[in-house]
């Protein structure tokens, strides 16, 4: 079962990166679209890095949460604002209860 929490949160934190892909993609026009296109998620995924991964470098428990909500809440509002109302909704469970669960194995590893 915990296998599952983690597979919840890590695709929640991918199909962010997705989504800050096309949503710079639809916000911008001419070579101002490949820039946010490419340069949302590549900036979340470096941040992510940085400050919440399991490893990160940074240990600072503040800008952990600080980091995942920008990314993953970014995230929900690009998707609505991309139109897809539900589809952002969705991923905002899918995030809360993957981000909430992970945390819960990290400070309870033998559960």
């Amino acid at each position: 079962m915990n296998g599952l929490w983690l597979a919840l949160a890590f695709l929640s934190e991918v199909a962010a990166l997705v989504v800050l892909a096309a949503w710079g993609w639809s916000a911008g026009s001419g070579p101002g679209r490949w820039l946010l296109a490419a340069g949302l998620p590549v900036a979340a995924a470096v941040l992510w890095g940085a400050f919440a991964a399991p490893r990160a470098r940074l240990r600072v428990p503040t800008a952990k949460v600080a980091v995942k909500l920008l990314v993953l809440g970014g995230a929900v509002v690009a998707l609505a604002d991309l139109g897809r109302p539900w589809w952002a909704a969705l991923l905002a469970v899918a995030s809360v209860v993957g981000a909430t669960a992970s945390q819960q194995l990290v400070l309870q590893p033998g559960r």
